[in-house]
C-alpha cells in the first residue's frame, strides 16, 4: 500500500512538473499509425523502411524537465532487458515535437545519452504534424515565459508498432521495463 501511495504521489509531482498534455486514444490494435517520414541526423527516416522490426515511438521534447526524460530511461531499460536477437528486430524513435529548439545534432545528442540505439527524428512542423496524427498524439506550444522559454505540452505514451506496421497499442508512461519489454517479445 506504501509503495503504491509513493508511486501515486510521484506521479502527480512529475505531472505537474511538465506539461502534460495526456493521450488521445490511438485506434483500435488493427489501426494502422500510416507511414511517416522525419529527419535524423543520419538522414532521412522513413517508416517503410523499417518494415520488419518493432518499433517503439515516443513524442516530447529534449527540454521537457522530467516526462520525456522518463520515458526514454524506461524505454532504454527494456531495451536492456531484451536478448540481442531481439535488439536487433527493435527500434527506438524518439520524436520532437520542438523542432524550433531540437536541431538533428542535439537529437542525436540526447538519444545516445539514453541508448545508443535510440533514434532521435524531428521535422517541419508540418512534418511532426503528420507523424502526430498517425498516432494520435497531441501536443501544444505553450505561450513564451518573460525569459523567453516555453513549455511543450505532449502526450506521455510509449506507441508500439508490429513488424508489419499495424500500431499494437500503446504503454502507458508508469509502465515498467519489464512490462514494456514483455510487450516488444510479444509482438518479435
Amino acid at each position: 500500500m506504501y509503495i503504491r501511495s509513493l508511486a501515486l504521489l510521484i506521479s502527480i509531482f512529475l505531472f505537474s512538473a511538465c506539461s502534460y498534455g495526456g493521450t488521445k486514444p490511438a485506434g483500435s490494435a488493427s489501426a494502422s499509425p500510416g507511414d511517416f517520414v522525419l529527419r535524423t541526423a543520419q538522414g532521412p527516416l522513413d517508416s517503410q523502411s523499417l518494415r520488419g522490426n518493432v518499433l517503439l515511438v515516443n513524442f516530447g521534447y529534449t527540454n521537457c524537465p522530467d516526462i520525456w526524460p522518463s520515458m526514454l530511461a524506461t524505454a532504454a531499460q527494456a531495451m536492456n532487458l531484451l536478448k540481442p536477437e531481439e535488439r536487433a528486430r527493435t527500434r527506438l524513435i524518439i520524436v520532437s515535437v520542438d523542432p524550433g529548439r531540437d536541431t538533428l545534432e542535439r537529437l542525436k545528442e540526447y538519444a545516445a545519452y539514453f541508448h545508443p540505439a535510440m533514434i532521435g527524428a524531428t521535422g517541419t512542423a508540418e512534418e511532426i504534424a503528420v507523424a502526430a496524427r498517425t498516432f494520435g498524439v497531441s501536443y501544444a506550444l505553450q505561450p513564451p515565459r518573460p525569459d523567453g522559454g516555453y513549455a511543450v505540452d505532449h502526450s506521455a505514451a510509449t506507441y508500439l508498432v508490429a513488424p508489419d506496421g499495424q500500431l499494437s497499442g500503446t504503454q502507458a508512461f508508469a509502465a515498467s521495463p519489464e512490462k514494456l519489454a514483455a510487450a516488444i517479445r510479444k509482438l518479435l
